[in-house]
């Protein structure tokens, strides 16, 4: 038999978005099949889910506050938490009610509010009396799935900050629906972030580095929601890397189809590490060297548009030229000790790492631009 609710509440329309604001109680979020929590799959570049890990230690403070004001009733829990479904919900204006029937609604999505359930889940798994405690909820129906995720956007950036890697998915996922299906209106930032589309193209970059069987990066960024003890960097420092110096105006590499420029800027730094070598302890695999490899990429490209073409062992060469011309403090740049654990590079700060840059850059100028490197 169905499980149904009826609930007083307040119908409030919002544009084209129609929430009831409502209460329920711990027991009725606790029904089988009544919520889900649409996490973002680090593991699936596919995945439709949004929401970040669920941070348990903070849903065990908020468990151990409910649990203890149950002897006092002095709990206190004003925020609302957000639901959505993407089916109708019969509203009785008559009385100003909802009627919720579980089997033919649920499960609801949780937008915003998912350390507030998981910690009242906990709280009255301790104690039974939670069941009958009231949060306010805000319901929103008729929402599609894309626009649930929006939402979550929305909320989770001009009220409260959402982890930036899981942001990153989230662009890139509405960067992709644009012109498939009906996103809902975004505010202006969020909608010229999505329009541009530069954090979908700089995750494709990042995404096949990391699962590229021949990539030096193999496995060796952390995703948005993963756990990655073999990691050296995380998704989000090199997709802000990529963004602001390789998906650039003035980067040749630009003209090529993506596929292209995939491979281009794999064979890079396979050329690099075919140099710098890629054994552990290496800082190579860092922030550093994201940050200085990212930035050297559009003069080195702009010299390999010369070039007989973009293969490893050309990209090589050159760069080997490159190291051996580089003068001053920085000299040891293109050898393995100065990229090793506690050595030179471990220590570089943002103003050096653009020293390093400019000093290869000069470097690069010096070397043979046409084609006639010995390969």
């Amino acid at each position: 038999m169905s499980k149904v609710i009826k609930r007083p509440a307040a119908l409030v329309k919002q544009g084209s978005l129609t929430l009831y604001a409502t209460s329920l109680r711990v027991s009725d979020l606790l029904i089988p099949s009544f919520y889900s929590v649409e996490t973002l799959d680090p593991e699936n570049v596919n995945d439709k889910g949004y929401q970040r890990l669920l941070n348990k230690g903070r849903a065990k403070k908020l468990a151990d506050y409910i649990e203890a004001g149950q002897e006092t009733l002095d709990a206190f829990l004003p925020t609302s938490i957000f639901l959505a479904t993407h089916k109708s919900i019969p509203f009785s204006s008559a009385d100003n009610t909802i009627e919720i029937d579980i089997e033919k609604i649920g499960p609801f999505s949780v937008v915003d509010g998912q350390h507030r359930v998981e910690g009242l889940k906990m709280a009255a798994g301790k104690d039974p009396r939670v069941l009958s405690f009231e949060v306010p909820v805000n319901i929103a129906i008729n929402l599609p799935k894309i626009a649930q995720m929006c939402h979550f956007l929305i909320v989770n950036t001009t009220q409260k900050s959402v982890e930036k890697g899981v942001e990153q998915r989230i662009f890139a996922r509405l960067t992709q629906s644009m012109e498939l299906e009906d996103i809902p209106n975004l505010p202006k930032w969020i909608a010229n972030t999505v329009h541009k589309g530069e954090d979908e193209k700089a995750l494709k970059y990042v995404d096949f580095l990391n699962t590229h069987q021949e990539s030096p990066w193999l496995n060796r960024i952390e995703m948005a929601n993963e756990e990655n003890d073999e990691a050296t960097v995380n998704q989000k420092s090199f997709v802000k890397s990529i963004k602001r110096y390789v998906l650039v105006a003035n980067n040749p590499i630009a003209a090529f189809p993506e596929d292209k420029q995939l491979g281009i800027f794999l064979n890079y730094w396979k050329a690099i590490t075919n140099i710098l070598g890629t054994d552990e302890p290496t800082v190579l695999f860092k922030y550093n060297g994201v940050e200085l490899f990212c930035k050297f990429c559009v003069p080195f490209m702009n010299k390999m548009i010369n070039m007989p073409n973009f293969k490893v062992a050309t990209m090589e060469a050159l760069l080997r030229q490159t190291f051996e011309n580089v003068d001053g403090d920085y000299a040891g740049v293109g050898h393995t000790e100065f990229w090793v654990k506690g050595g030179k590079a471990s220590y570089l700060n943002s103003g050096a790492v653009n020293v390093i840059n400019t000093e290869m850059a000069k470097a690069l100028h010096k070397s043979s631009g046409r084609g006639d490197i010995e390969l």
